[in-house]
This record gives structure tokens, sequence and C-alpha cells, in this order.
């Protein structure tokens, strides 16, 4: 992998947030890249649980300053970026104090999804791309990982298709077990297709459940990882037709090796 450009988009990464198995794998997956000489990015969003004094995160004004329009509304993007502690890894932090303020990650206290999650998800999605442009880093794999994370896909290849800085990106996306219950929001796919992202592409987010926005995330990855020991049956049988490759689950332990030969053989070739 040396030499290899790879951008991570994570929902979670450890140590900013409690370990699970998407935090995790966040921060195990690039820590190997980093060792093997790959040069690697990692986009997460800034949670208002994040305690940013003990993590030592600060604003980086050339990157911050823009708006980005979510369902015709004007939302300033915010970078904040810190370092992990003795890995050398750099790790850039979405904000916005309307999406990313409140003192939890995705749900109340009471375990209520927040029900501006899907626009939280697009913000998330156009600022990552936006402050890549920015950076001017062209990445050769982009790996997702977390359903808020998973219409990255979608709009790097709809939104923004006529980017050069990622004509030969590659998307790998991680699907993990089921997260959360129920649907986000209704409006979801009106406030993508706003984006001039056709209805048809979307369809499936007429009901925007768990499953829906993997299949989105699958649909327009490049090739896919199966992050968890068990994932909705309906999501295996989804990538068994995506005629797409798949990596089959590998725990902590062993992941290494199989995902830096499925990113060269699979996903690089």
């Amino acid at each position: 992998m040396k030499d290899k450009r790879i951008l991570y988009v994570s929902s979670e990464v450890v140590p900013y947030l409690p370990e699970t198995e998407i935090s995790s794998m966040s921060f195990e997956a690039p820590r190997m890249v980093n060792q093997l000489g790959g040069q690697i990015r990692i986009f997460m969003p800034r949670y208002g649980n994040i305690n940013e004094r003990r993590h030592q995160l600060h604003e980086v004004i050339r990157l911050s300053g823009i708006n980005l329009v979510i369902n015709d509304l004007d939302m300033p993007l915010i970078i904040k970026v810190a370092s992990i502690p003795k890995e050398r890894i750099q790790v850039y932090f979405i904000d916005n104090d309307d999406y990313f303020k409140r003192k939890a990650t995705l749900t109340d206290e009471n375990g209520k999804l927040y029900p501006d999650n899907d626009e939280r998800a697009i913000f998330f999605a156009k600022g990552v791309i936006e402050t890549v442009k920015k950076l001017n880093w062209s990445p050769d794999i982009i790996h997702v990982h977390g359903w808020l994370a998973s219409l990255f896909p979608l709009y790097l290849k709809e939104y923004y298709k006529d980017e050069p800085l990622f004509n030969d990106s590659k998307i790998v996306t991680s699907v993990y077990n089921q997260s959360f219950d129920g649907t986000l929001n209704e409006g979801m796919m009106k406030k993508v297709v706003f984006d001039n992202i056709s209805e048809d592409t979307v369809k499936v987010l007429e009901k925007p459940s768990y499953n829906s926005l993997m299949k989105i995330a699958i649909d327009f990855s490049d090739a896919l990882i199966v992050g968890s020991e068990t994932i909705p049956q309906e999501l295996t049988d989804y990538l068994k037709n995506s005629k797409k490759p798949v990596l089959d689950y590998k725990n902590k332990d062993e992941f290494s090796e199989a995902y830096t030969e499925f990113y060269k053989t699979k996903v690089l070739s």
C-alpha cells in the first residue's frame, strides 16, 4: 500500500467516540495503511459529545467558511482537525452548529433518532467532498463506514460526477449490522432529489430504513466489505446480486492482510 492515498469517511472513530465495531475498524484500517507507508486522511462528524479540549481539536480557517445548500438552506461548513496520539494520523471533523452542536451522536436521551439525521447525512457527504477538493488531495481509494456516511458514494458519483479530482478514485463501503430501527425523516428522498439527483436513482429512499441507506451505498460503490459477523439477510442477498467484489467478514485479528489484498487486487485492479 506504499504511497497509495486512502480516504476514510466514517460516522464514528476511536478514540473520539466509544468503541464499537464501526469506530474501532475506522481506526484500525487507517492505522494499518499508515504503517504500510500509505497516505491517509480520516473524516468524521464533529458531534457535540466529542471533548474538543481533551482531543485538541482546532478549527482550520482556510478550509472553513463555505456554505453548503441543504434542502434550499445555506448551512455553514466548519472544519476542525486533530491528530490521533502516537499514530501521526490526522482526523478532519465536519462541523455545523445546527447539525452537530447537541451533546449526543445520532439519538436523543430517550434513544430516539434525531429528525434531521437525513440532512446531517447529506451535509456530511457534501462537506467531506468539498473539503477534500480544497485540500486538492486525490484519493486512490475511499473507504466508507457507518450509515451516516452512506450517502457519500451517491453524492460523489452523481452530484460531483464532473469533479476531476475523483476521476480515478474507487469507493469501498463496509456494510455493518443494522444499527437503527424504523426510518429516518420520510422527506429524505425529496431532499436528495432537490440536488438534481434523479428520483429513479434513489427510489429506495422513499422509506429511508437502515437497509435502504445501505442499498444506496452498495449501488454507488465499486467494492464492498462485510463489516459484521451478521448483517441483515436482505443486505446479504443484495450484496450477492450486486455483482461487485465483496470481501467477507474478517475480525480485528485477521483483517489486516485480507484488507490489503482486497484493496490491491479487487479495488485498485
